[in-house]
């Protein structure tokens, strides 16, 4: 017996709402982050060039804490799934008895030789 994973009926990204929630944490994460590297620039003596990464931190995180908060589920929805590939094939159809395609063969004679004097039943001559 063969064991698959059944198919969703549908390949729908998450929530609205939860995607909002999962961006609005992560901003605020990031923008807490950004106090933290304030406090530590105005609070860690002697200065030195540590002082400068807090600087470069608190200044730059709002930038990137919105473009990250601004990107949404769309790059990461999944491709659609066929449901018909979860469907049993029908059995296939038993061959019918004879040819499926008539053929027909004709030969014509076009005059001369020994079937010139031959007349067809039919024909005028």
């Amino acid at each position: 017996m063969k064991h698959e994973i059944p198919q969703s009926a549908t390949s729908l990204p998450a929530a609205p709402e939860r995607e909002v929630d999962r961006r609005s944490t992560r901003y605020l994460i990031m923008m807490g982050i950004r106090v933290v590297c304030f406090a530590l620039m105005v609070l860690v003596h002697p200065y030195g060039w540590y002082t400068w990464v807090f600087c470069i931190a608190a200044v730059f995180l709002p930038y990137i804490a919105v473009v990250l908060a601004n990107v949404g589920q769309e790059s990461k929805t999944p491709a659609a799934v066929d449901p018909e590939m979860a469907l049993p094939a029908p059995p296939a159809a038993p061959p019918e008895h004879g040819p499926t395609v008539i053929r027909i063969n004709e030969a014509k004679h076009l005059g001369g030789g020994a079937d010139a004097d031959r007349h067809e039943p039919g024909s005028a001559g």
